[in-house]
C-alpha cells in the first residue's frame, strides 16, 4: 500500500492511520487544532477545502457518521488521501475530489453544505524564504489559491446560516476577518492559539456563519505547551482523547 518515502502515522484518539510523505506533505498541529475545534452537528453536510492528504476528513469522520467530501488540487495528495480512506475502511463515507477551488462553481450546485472547513495556504506569494519543493510551496504559499478564493468557494457551497471554520496564522487575523465579512460570511467565534503562556499568539481558528449577524465571541485561549515544555492538558486531549 505504501509507496517510496511514505509512512503510516497514527491518529491515536481517532483510531485511524494516515499516509504521509515529508517530501510532499505532512499535516501539522494546525490541522489537529482545526479538527478538534470543529463541532460537527448531526445533520451537517460537510466539505473540506485545501484538504492536503485528507487529515481533516479523517479527524471529522471520528466525530460523526455522515459522509464527508473534500477538495485538493495536488494529484499526489489526493491519491494518498484516497488510499488512507480505503485503509481505514472509510472510502464509502469520505470522498476526495482532485479539483481547483475556482472550479467549484461549475462542479457543485450552490448552497448545498452546512459546514465547510479549510486549512489554507498561509503565506503570500511574495513571502520571503518560500519552500523550494513545489508541493510544499503549493501547500504553504498562496500560489494556486489565496484566502479570498477560499472564502468565495465556501460562500458558494454553504447554505444560508452554514458555518465556515478556518485555521490560519495569527498575523493574518485582519486578512481573515476582513475577507470573511466581505464574503458575507460573518466571523462569529475566534480562538487564539499560543505555544505557551506569556508568548504571542501564533495561530487562530475562526468560525464564520454565512449571512450571520455581527457579533464576535472570543473563546478561551488554547495553549499547546506548559511552561516546562510538556504538552498542556488541552493538547494531550487532542492527541490522546
Amino acid at each position: 500500500m505504501l509507496k517510496e518515502n511514505e509512512r503510516l502515522d497514527c491518529l491515536i484518539k481517532e483510531g485511524y492511520e494516515i499516509i504521509q510523505n515529508d517530501d510532499v506533505f505532512s499535516f501539522s498541529t494546525d490541522a489537529l487544532l482545526l479538527g478538534h475545534l470543529t463541532e460537527v452537528r448531526k445533520n451537517d453536510r460537510i466539505m473540506d477545502l485545501c484538504s492536503g492528504n485528507g487529515v481533516i476528513p479523517l479527524l471529522l469522520a471520528a466525530k460523526c457518521n455522515q459522509k464527508i467530501e473534500a477538495i485538493e488540487i495536488q494529484d499526489q495528495l489526493v491519491e494518498m488521501a484516497r488510499r488512507s480512506f480505503v485503509h481505514n475502511s472509510l472510502d464509502e463515507r469520505l470522498t476526495m475530489y482532485l479539483m481547483d477551488l475556482n472550479n467549484v462553481y461549475d462542479a457543485f450546485k450552490p448552497s448545498q453544505y452546512t459546514l465547510v472547513t479549510c486549512n489554507p495556504p498561509y503565506f503570500k506569494v511574495n513571502q520571503l524564504n518560500q519552500h523550494q519543493k513545489e508541493a510544499h510551496k503549493i501547500a504553504r504559499h498562496e500560489v494556486m489559491c489565496d484566502f479570498t478564493d477560499c472564502v468565495k468557494a465556501a460562500r458558494h457551497l454553504l447554505k444560508e446560516g452554514g458555518r465556515f471554520i478556518v485555521v490560519h496564522r495569527a498575523d493574518r487575523l485582519m486578512d481573515v476577518l476582513t475577507e470573511m465579512r466581505n464574503g458575507k460570511i460573518e466571523p462569529k467565534k475566534l480562538t487564539f492559539v499560543y505555544s505557551k503562556a506569556n508568548k504571542s499568539a501564533q495561530t487562530i481558528v475562526v468560525e464564520g456563519r454565512k449571512g450571520g449577524k455581527q457579533g464576535l465571541d472570543i473563546q478561551q485561549p488554547f495553549y499547546i505547551y506548559n511552561q516546562d515544555g510538556t504538552y498542556s492538558d488541552e493538547m494531550k486531549g487532542i492527541y490522546y482523547g
